[in-house]
């Protein structure tokens, strides 16, 4: 069914569709939308659903991790400083193997005051054992979410669905939106391989003390591995059903580019024109969409970027004293590879500055009268200099 809806919307469309059992939430600007759909659909009656009210992101986390627990399928939502809150409790989610799932509306951290686009809150949380996937428009968020579950139950670990503030999440876009049966075909009910129980009595979430708790976080690590198959096996059955897929990384034009410029969220979307219109110019550059950050796809990576002359990274983030997030994560997987074109780190769209095509042009331009990489990672746009 066509429908023309807000990105967050997207998202409380897919949590319906997935029969969320146990929802908690704290508003915050950008993701209210997303909680406040999912609220009406529980007081309408179009989800047999619990929804949770509590007074912060710590409390929402908290009780999701409770319900999952217990084996039912859960949904919370957050964004910028709310997210920030959750810190604690999301190492706890992840190391208790709960396949909880999360929506994480990008938003600037402050001060100062910031509510609009940026990367930073989710991916200030990359260590903590959150699965992490990025989503370029509402079509992608609904698909996404879907899969989430699926992958987050296949593989025991949470998943953080990532959507760009005010560009996606209040940007209302046309959808295709799945049937409950197509749904309930792809996504069949939870069923946990542990969940909390009186009968019989047990101990749940214990001290872990030298002897084992080396082998507990060596067991998350396993089960990240386990993600890129759970992925690749959710995508070919949501294709079957849906005929859509989307890859944890997305190659465009990369087999003759001679530059690559790698994106993610929305700014993808602008790039794609972008990458077009130089072709049609006659210039041979390409474009790598990163979906999954977390597990980072190393080895689509380098399949993809190996023969490129240069990699430009846009990063809509920055680490203080080491440069921008995914261009970190690119030069890292790339560094112990044979084939190692180099990589151009830059700065773009921080706290809800637009990325426009200009935007792009100034760093192809920059990439291609360029020999090496700047050793400092390089600001654009910035305003007096």
């Amino acid at each position: 069914m066509k429908k023309v809806i807000e990105g967050s919307h997207a998202v409380s469309e897919a949590v319906r569709l997935a029969r969320v059992q146990v929802m908690s939430a704290y508003p915050i600007t950008p993701q209210t939308h997303i909680v406040e759909a999912l609220s009406e659909f529980c007081a309408e009656g179009l989800m047999n659903a619990r929804f949770i009210c509590v007074e912060s992101e710590h409390s929402a986390m908290a009780a999701v991790i409770a319900a999952s627990a217990t084996g039912v399928r859960t949904f919370t939502a957050t964004s910028s400083h709310g997210l920030a809150l959750m810190h604690e409790l999301l190492h706890w989610a992840s190391a208790a193997r709960l396949p909880i799932v999360m929506a994480e509306v990008n938003r600037a951290l402050g001060p100062g005051w910031n509510i609009w686009m940026d990367q930073s809150d989710s991916l200030a949380q990359r260590d903590t054992g959150w699965i992490q996937l990025y989503c370029e428009d509402a079509q992608e968020v609904i698909d996404t979410t879907l899969q989430a579950y699926r992958i987050a139950e296949k593989a025991n670990l949470p998943v953080m669905v990532v959507l760009d503030a005010f560009f996606l999440s209040h940007t209302h876009e046309p959808v295709d939106l799945p049937t409950q049966a197509e749904t309930d075909r792809f996504l069949p009910p939870f069923k946990p391989r542990i969940s909390v129980d009186s009968r019989p009595a047990a101990n749940y979430y214990q001290m872990a003390p030298p002897a084992c708790y080396m082998e507990m976080r060596r067991n998350i690590q396993s089960a990240m591995e386990s993600v890129n198959g759970h992925f690749e096996n959710s995508e070919t059955e949501f294709h079957r059903i849906f005929g859509r897929k989307y890859g944890a990384v997305e190659p465009v034009y990369c087999d003759d580019a001679e530059i690559i410029i790698v994106a993610s969220g929305t700014a993808a979307g602008t790039l794609r024109q972008f990458i077009d219109d130089k072709r049609n110019q006659g210039e041979k550059v390409g474009m790598l969409k990163m979906k999954m950050f977390r597990p980072f796809p190393t080895p689509l990576v380098r399949k993809y970027l190996e023969n490129a002359e240069k990699v430009a990274v846009i990063d809509r983030n920055f680490s203080f004293g080491a440069g921008g997030i995914f261009a970190q994560e690119i030069k890292a997987a790339l560094f112990n590879h044979d084939r190692r074109p180099h990589v151009f780190g830059y700065i773009a769209g921080l706290g809800g500055r637009d990325i426009t095509a200009e935007t792009l042009d100034e760093i192809h331009t920059l990439v291609k009268s360029a020999d090496r990489p700047d050793p400092e990672t390089q600001w654009i746009g910035l305003k007096n200099g």
